[in-house]
């Protein structure tokens, strides 16, 4: 029962570990520290059932107490009875979680095997899980582990590798920290062995990675990036949010003297054709000449093409630019199959968007290539990739617009903005950030945040960005081979594991 209780223990510091409820920053050693009590606790199981059993629980606390906010947006703003809230949060915690639970029975199946690469093992089947998270049924990987060191000493090999290779070797050192636990560890030549050979790949990672140099830096960009801070349930109501919206974010566009304005996801919060009369042509008008440029949030479409959830660009001499969102949120922008009766119960204004493409072509302005994306969209690494196979097209600026109002003034925002600034270790790009309620800011190549506005308030975050042209070696073979390598890597080690297994029961049967 003590075990039970100390995987939730552990899954829920994992889960702090992402980002603090007290400031809001990641903590890397804890993330390892918390991973290390999963490691010891597996090794303690007496079978592969009790293995999963933990492995799960952990997963689950971990999952639950990173997206609970899910709880604000389904009952706050969707409606939906508390009770049937929370059995939905949990649920796809649960359900998430069974892909740790599978790890977890795999390798205390494979109990044969020692040293090395049973701490080998252990990181490969944990990054299979997370990528499993990342990539099946549409994917959802909000607050994979590897966030946690976007300030740690892991970040370096953010170029290289990205957040799942840094998770792989947050696996290696936890298994190392764990074996510390175990009678008569310290004594062991295989500890040793485990712990230089995780520490040996760790200095050969720090070796290959690019020294920080300016990235290729190009000609600095003054942007202005607006929050309104539309109250969110109000925000698409006829009577209050979508006029509120509709001048205070035109009064911004209009007034700006940056040379790039940007609003947020869905900050004018109606289909062009269902604007007053003449307000998307003033707009229209507003940047056909000078020397400003915007990008703004907005549905498009119509009943028999379908709707997207989209981002248009006005500037001087050009026609109207359009990016299109390709991840679709479920049941927010796309309802899956056998679940319309759950939707039905939400008063969400929900739809069955049309999914833009990946590698979408930027938004070049001022010599800059802007490439947007749109609300939860960064987190998906490997789809922003795709605009870097061809490096003379490569975006030399990540957008970001989102609308994290659906989850209140929650631990979300500053989970989003972790994750935004990985994006920028990654592929040394800077991002801008607009945002309704938070978190705006400016987050250079190097993971800095260097500006933001106060999350909750209405205002207009002025600054410069600087763009940059070099490409990481994530990005190069992201961006042709996609997470493969990864994938390919940990069924590799897992292969290895299950040989070694065989060979070691057939001779002592």
């Amino acid at each position: 029962m003590l075990s039970l209780v100390l995987a939730l223990i552990a899954g829920l510091l994992q889960a702090v570990s992402i980002a603090a409820p007290w400031n809001g920053q990641p903590q890397w050693w804890l993330q390892l520290l918390s991973l290390a009590a999963l490691g010891w606790l597996v090794q303690q199981a007496a079978s592969w059932q009790r293995a999963a059993l933990l492995g799960w629980l952990f997963a689950t606390a971990w999952l639950t107490g990173t997206f609970w906010w899910l709880f604000i947006s389904l009952h706050v703003y969707g409606g939906l009875p508390s009770l049937l809230a929370v059995i939905a949060v949990l649920g796809l915690a649960a359900f998430l979680a069974s892909y740790y639970a599978a790890a977890c029975a795999v390798f205390s199946a494979l109990d044969g095997i020692n040293g090395f690469l049973r701490a080998l093992l252990f990181a490969a089947l944990w990054m299979f899980a997370e990528l499993a998270r990342v990539t099946w049924f549409t994917g959802f990987p909000w607050g994979a582990g590897g966030y946690a060191h976007v300030d740690g000493p892991l970040s370096v090999l953010a170029p290289q590798v990205g957040v799942h290779g840094i998770g792989f070797v947050a696996g290696l050192l936890a298994f190392a920290l764990s074996l510390l636990l175990r009678k008569g560890t310290m004594r062991s030549w295989r500890y040793w062995l485990a712990l230089a050979g995780a520490a040996g790949l760790l200095a050969a990672c720090n070796m290959a990675a690019l020294p920080r140099h300016d990235a290729g830096a190009q000609p600095k960009l003054s942007v202005a990036l607006l929050q309104g801070n539309i109250p969110q349930d109000e925000k698409f109501e006829g009577g209050t949010g979508v006029p509120l919206a509709l001048d205070w974010y035109g009064r911004q566009l209009q007034g700006s003297t940056a040379a790039l304005v940007v609003a947020p996801e869905t900050s004018i919060p109606v289909l062009p054709q269902q604007l007053p009369d003449g307000y998307f042509e003033a707009l229209t008008a507003r940047f056909a000449k000078g020397a400003q440029a915007a990008l703004i949030g907005i549905p498009l479409g119509g009943y028999k093409e379908g709707y997207t959830n989209s981002v248009i660009g006005l500037k001087p001499g050009a026609d109207i630019y359009r990016f299109d969102k390709h991840h679709l949120v479920p049941f927010g922008e796309f309802i899956p199959p056998f679940f319309k009766w759950f939707t039905r119960m939400m008063n969400i204004p929900l739809g069955d968007f049309n999914r833009g493409a990946i590698g979408q072509r930027p938004f070049e302005w001022q010599g800059q290539r802007l490439a947007p994306n749109i609300c939860y969209e960064d987190l998906f690494g490997e789809e922003l990739a795709a605009q870097f196979a061809n490096p003379a097209t490569a975006p030399t600026i990540f957008v970001n617009v989102s609308n994290i109002g659906w989850f209140g003034d929650s631990i979300a925002i500053d989970q989003h903005l972790q994750i935004s600034r990985m994006r920028t270790l990654e592929f040394e790009r800077p991002m801008i950030r607009a945002t309704n309620t938070g978190a705006t800011a400016i987050i250079d190549h190097h993971g800095r945040v260097t500006q933001s506005l106060p999350r909750l308030t209405r205002g207009v975050l002025t600054g410069e960005v600087e763009g940059a042209t070099v490409i990481t070696p994530y990005a190069w073979w992201v961006s042709r081979l996609g997470l493969w390598p990864l994938w390919l890597l940990a069924l590799g080690i897992a292969v290895l594991a299950a040989w070694c297994h065989r060979v070691r029961s057939a001779a002592h049967p």
